[in-house]
């Protein structure tokens, strides 16, 4: 039985991994992960959990050697048609259609985890070997780099309130269409937070996808990443959500 979970419909079903980018927004956070990779000084890059390629397109425009790695292998189609758009001077990318445990050694410079990526990790089990994974990916020295929300916080009551009223948004979508969506099941048993959205497509299909979530203390993070042979350097604030998220980085060692 696999450890780690398989991939939500909305990045592994292909008319939703399309609409992916235009439901997700402009992706401010990215630069503040592109500021990290900077200050660490990284030139060789694992990005897990990459989706449609957003980080690690613009890491390599930067001149970055990168490995995409996502369980998703409709996402995975979408970041290389980006890559295709790349300039002649961009870095390589070396897309891996796996989870952590499929990476391998790569004598990799940083790992990073944005988004929601550390938290999909709902088990202990799934949690370790995905650290394991990615201290398998790294030099020794190298960085890891995830945010993770604080469940004192307690996102998931204002998310309560959206799905509450279960209001429908419509996006444009290129290549796809009108695509609206909506909020329609929310359960909250912390440290897990389980939520369903469903997507009425141009061809009059309503499709859904449901994800879940766990919420893990700045304890049991340091505490974790710590058994897996990392060193927590230190716990930042997010720049784009202050108060709500911690930025883990810790040290291979």
């Amino acid at each position: 039985m696999a450890l780690t979970p398989p991939p939500d419909p909305f990045y592994a079903d292909p008319l939703l991994a399309a609409c992916y980018d235009t439901l997700d927004g402009s992706r401010e956070d990215l630069d503040h992960y592109e500021a990290i990779v900077a200050e660490l000084g990284a030139r060789r890059v694992v990005d897990l959990g990459c989706g449609t390629g957003s980080l690690a397109v613009r890491l390599a425009a930067s001149g970055l050697q990168v490995i995409g790695v996502d369980p998703a292998a409709a996402s995975l189609s979408l970041a290389r048609a980006k890559e295709r758009a790349l300039s002649a001077g961009a870095g390589p990318i070396t897309w891996i259609h796996a989870d952590a445990t499929g990476i391998g050694a790569q004598e990799a410079d940083l790992a990073v985890m944005t988004g929601n990526v550390a938290q999909v990790f709902t088990t202990d089990a799934s949690w370790e070997v995905t650290l394991r994974g990615l201290r398998e990916a790294l030099r020794e020295g190298g960085h890891l780099v995830f945010e993770a929300r604080r469940p004192e916080r307690r996102a998931w009551e204002e998310w309560q309130v959206e799905h509450d009223a279960g209001a429908w948004r419509t996006y444009d979508v290129p290549g796809v269409g009108v695509v609206r969506t909506r909020p329609r099941r929310l359960v909250a048993e912390p440290p897990l937070v389980t939520f369903t959205d469903e997507f009425a497509l141009p061809d009059g299909r309503i499709l859904s996808s449901t994800s879940t979530l766990r919420f893990r203390t700045e304890e049991e993070l340091r505490s974790t990443v710590e058994a897996e042979c990392f060193a927590v350097l230190e716990v930042r604030e997010a720049p784009d959500r202050p108060g709500r998220e911690h930025v883990v980085i810790a040290r291979a060692i």
